[in-house]
């Protein structure tokens, strides 16, 4: 049988939602009883999906994977805005929505396709001299924020049901889709937010070679030791 601490390598793990991604880390860290496990990429409490769990030494790929182009499905609500420009925050505004047609949404939609520079929102957790700005905004303040270079590949409608969309997204990493949904209400003139978020892949890793995480916790080391992919096989084409 494997001994826990000798584990090593990337866990595939579908994260719940109410749960931080540091959440996850702790879990799995109780559960390895190792305190050497990270993460590649964040998710939102509201956000279910792929979170890519570095185990041992393969923390050290955390650089590469970090890098990585991320899928999404999600579902946008049309006629009200929050302050987080999710649905865990408070309402700001409510308006009619408009009597708009699927193709005139998903032509908004296409606005957003190519490169471009997004700010992220005040609800985040990117640092200002050493602050999280999550912690200035729950104090009421607003601070410049420096934009930063995001490709959205493909945006598309999957389904329409006014005054929900939902839709398929391929963008790079530091996307913010809930500024994107906020974005897309100020276009469309009634305002919006993202009332739910699923990462199903990021670059070759997909959703559908993940473990629950109650699966998880609740397996033996060697089906743990089967769960993992080694350092090499995750490492990314590119920098091999």
């Amino acid at each position: 049988m494997k001994d826990m601490k000798e584990l090593e390598g990337v866990l595939l793990i579908d994260k719940p939602i109410g749960l931080t991604s540091h959440d996850v880390v702790d879990r799995v860290r109780r559960k390895l009883k190792m305190k050497r496990i990270g993460h590649s990429g964040t998710l939102d409490p509201m956000a279910t999906g792929l979170l890519i769990i570095l185990v041992g030494k393969a923390t050290k790929l955390s650089q590469y994977l970090m890098s990585l182009d991320k899928a999404y499905q999600g579902t946008i609500t049309l006629g009200e805005t929050t302050n987080t420009y999710d649905a865990e925050g408070e309402v700001m505004t409510t308006k009619p929505v408009p009597d708009i047609a699927q193709t005139e949404v998903q032509e908004v939609l296409n606005t957003f396709v190519g490169d471009q520079y997004q700010t992220p929102p005040m609800f985040s957790a990117v640092k200002i001299d050493g602050q999280p700005l999550y912690k200035m905004a729950r104090k009421g303040k607003e601070v410049e924020r420096e934009p930063r270079f995001i490709r959205i590949s493909r945006f598309d409608i999957t389904r329409f049901a006014l005054p929900e969309v939902d839709f398929s997204l391929d963008c790079t990493k530091g996307t913010y889709v809930r500024s994107l949904a906020n974005d897309i209400g100020e276009k469309i003139g009634c305002g919006a937010y993202l009332s739910a978020l699923r990462r199903s892949a990021s670059d070759r890793f997909s959703i559908d070679d993940a473990t629950s995480l109650d699966i998880f916790e609740n397996s033996g080391p060697d089906e743990i030791a089967a769960m993992l992919i080694s350092k090499k096989d995750a490492m990314p084409s590119t920098v091999l």
